[in-house]
């Protein structure tokens, strides 16, 4: 090496050596610079999730607002507003506006910013949250009312839940003490749940309405800790973050705060057939047909999994010997609930798939296809709710063809799947967008993950206007 040489004039050259030397611990202290920024930013976001949970559920104690509509703080609730209720306050429309929008944007920081944050702050985070949220108030929901309903209708008067609706055992207090709580929607309408959470629901039923709404609650928030753990799980398999993975699911305050804090079914399906994904890419395609097809018998949304499990994983030589596998649990499993659901309900259990139709044609607003057709003031007719069934099935089919190609991953085909649902849906309900983030939560496109915001604003939006009883877009 010549110390005559030019500036810059080679790599091997002193000169360079030498602006390296000076460079690098600059470029190396921004860098650590960025690292702590970040960090800070997640950890603060990560931390704030739980304690804008509690806020809002110890606001649900007192402001009327934030309970579902049919519920006042009267009689029926007051046993329910738990340990909370000692702290409560009351908050204006406009503060919980405020509250729920500053709520979704401290999520999304900490979705966005977990790989900079311990992942045991997420899950005490997480666990924080889940716990304040099991205590808290009933909010946003009637349906953990509902499925008390369904249960005694079936235990106690021996009525099919399948055939009539809660109003059928008494529409007064005195003759139904539920029918305070359940929504005027649902107090006609038959169960739309599958046969195995029905089944599930009578085990569980008590003469306590409380006792059965945390029970509910309860259910619920072990089937989100379990859901998280197979996301973890099955993120190490899939060469993902399984931090991100949880921190998408976990801290989402449409898993917890809607969904736990709804004691809904959704989360048990969920477990379930996020069980039947970790069961597959483990290589037991037998518990992962049992699995899945367990899940759509607690709610038909989990069969979204099933087709895509069936072609997409492993090679096309094991297609035969996987499809054998899944089939030879599939088949006995299926065989089993409706074996045991004719001889609980009869043919019965055959109107919930016309019950789900009646529920989805009488979608108002709260979905993206009722937005639209308000907005542009357009009559929702026959043909139009035809059109939007046969572009659903157009969008599964083309997206069933891509992972048969071998052109998109089958747990993203089955995420965009999922989507395609939520955003043809008539009728959407705000913990209805959990149903992809298992999946996402598994993916490495950034375009899923854009699409799980989108539908977590979308969810967040039908939770709000819950807020405004009398609102009319």
């Amino acid at each position: 090496m010549s110390v005559n040489a030019p500036l810059g004039a080679t790599p091997d050259g002193g000169s360079f050596e030498l602006t390296a030397t000076l460079v690098e611990p600059k470029r190396a202290l921004q860098r650590r610079r960025t690292r702590t920024r970040a960090e800070r930013i997640g950890i603060g976001a990560t931390l704030a999730v739980p304690l804008m949970g509690l806020f809002v559920c110890i606001a649900g104690t007192r402001t009327e607002a934030l309970l579902p509509q049919p519920i006042q703080l009267t009689a029926p609730v007051s046993g329910m507003t738990g340990p909370l209720d000692p702290l409560g306050f009351n908050l204006t429309v406009g503060e919980i506006v405020a509250a729920l929008l500053l709520f979704l944007c401290v999520y999304l920081v900490a979705a966005w910013y977990s790989e900079h944050v311990p992942h045991r702050l997420i899950i005490g985070s997480i666990i924080a949250f889940t716990v304040i949220v099991v205590i808290g108030p009933p909010l946003f929901s009637t349906d953990v009312f509902s499925y008390q309903a369904y249960a005694r209708m079936q235990a106690h008067y021996h009525i099919n839940p399948y055939l009539h609706g809660p109003a059928v055992i008494g529409q007064y207090p005195l003759q139904n003490p539920l029918s305070w709580d359940i929504g005027a929607k649902w107090i006609n309408t038959p169960s739309v749940y599958g046969p195995l959470f029905t089944f599930i629901s009578v085990a569980l039923q008590s003469t306590s309405i409380t006792f059965d709404y945390y029970a509910f609650k309860v259910i619920a928030a072990l089937a989100s800790a379990g859901t998280m753990y197979l996301i973890w799980k099955s993120a190490q398999r899939r060469g993902v973050s399984p931090k991100r993975g949880v921190a998408l699911f976990g801290l989402n305050p449409l898993v917890t705060l809607a969904g736990v804090g709804g004691g809904h079914n959704d989360l048990l399906m969920l477990m379930l057939t996020s069980g039947g994904v970790y069961a597959l890419l483990t290589r037991r395609e037998r518990s992962s047909g049992a699995l899945i097809t367990a899940g759509a018998a607690i709610k038909l949304t989990g069969f979204i999994v099933l087709p895509f499990a069936l072609i997409g994983e492993g090679a096309r030589l094991q297609l035969r010997r996987r499809w054998g596998r899944m089939l030879s649990a599939i088949a006995p499993v299926s065989i089993v609930i409706a074996a045991a659901s004719y001889l609980a309900f009869g043919t019965g259990i055959l109107h919930m798939l016309s019950t789900l139709q009646t529920v989805q044609d009488a979608g108002a607003w709260q979905s993206l296809p009722g937005v639209v057709f308000q907005l542009t003031n357009v009559t929702v007719t026959h043909l139009v709710r035809t059109v939007d069934s046969v572009l659903l099935a157009g969008a599964v089919l083309w997206l069933l063809w891509r992972v048969w190609k071998g052109r998109m991953d089958w747990i993203d085909g089955a995420a965009w799947a999922t989507f395609a649902v939520l955003a043809s849906a008539w009728s959407l309900l705000p913990w209805y967008a959990t149903w992809m983030l298992p999946l996402v939560a598994l993916s490495s496109s950034r375009r899923l993950w854009i699409a799980a915001t989108a539908a977590t604003l979308m969810g967040g939006a039908i939770m709000i206007s819950g807020c405004f009883p009398t609102w009319n877009i």
